[in-house]
């Protein structure tokens, strides 16, 4: 057998990383770049790290302001020792005295009912509704006007209905005629009765 052995390939030329053109020529004494996967990690160490802090930072200001908060919240006041004291003394309030309002002045003389005639009482042939024709004599010493209110009964004595007749100035010694008219059906015979006259001088 032959001691003879081939040669070893020979070594393959390494591509140079040239410089950007107008880019000054690395300094020999410079360090050597690192490769482009390392600077990659040591970005996103730097990244995630910077991320911590600002979480951390965020943490630590909110529960600074939930201790202010809670803080600020005011407690009840604890009771006191202090001895009672007696409430002020109050000025007493004076109540006004009440005043009336003035009543309209009532004509002077004979009473008013007596002014009042009822001159015809009948019940409405198609509707049946009540009314009271009243003649109204001023027997008073001035002008005056009157509001006379009549009653319609039945022939039990019940009130069915009633009504009320009004007037303007009534000269002294003179008379009119008003009616009063009542309001829903009522039965034959139903009877008229005055109830009340107010007359006030004018």
């Amino acid at each position: 057998m032959s001691d003879y052995f081939p040669p070893p390939p020979p070594e393959q030329p390494q591509p140079e990383h040239r410089a950007p053109v107008g880019a000054s020529p690395p300094s020999p004494w410079a360090a050597p770049a690192a490769p482009p996967g390392k600077r990659t990690g040591l970005i996103v160490t730097l990244a995630v790290g910077g991320g911590l802090v600002v979480a951390g930072a965020m943490v630590a200001l909110v529960y600074t302001l939930m201790d202010s908060v809670s803080d600020s919240i005011a407690l009840p006041p604890e009771r006191s020792d202090a001895p009672y004291s007696e409430p002020y003394d109050e000025e007493p309030y004076e109540e006004e005295p009440y005043e009336e309002e003035p009543m309209e002045p009532v004509a002077p003389g004979p009473p008013a009912k007596g002014d009042v005639t009822v001159t015809k009482c009948t019940r409405d042939s198609l509707i049946g509704w009540p009314h009271a024709d009243l003649k109204i004599v001023n027997r008073s010493g001035s002008p005056a006007a009157y509001i006379v209110s009549i009653t319609f009964v039945d022939a039990d004595g019940t009130v069915v209905s009633d009504g009320i007749a009004t007037t303007e100035e009534v000269a002294p010694g003179a008379s009119v005629k008003v009616r009063a008219q009542g309001s829903g059906e009522v039965a034959a015979g139903t009877k008229c009765r005055i109830a009340e006259v107010d007359r006030h001088a004018l």
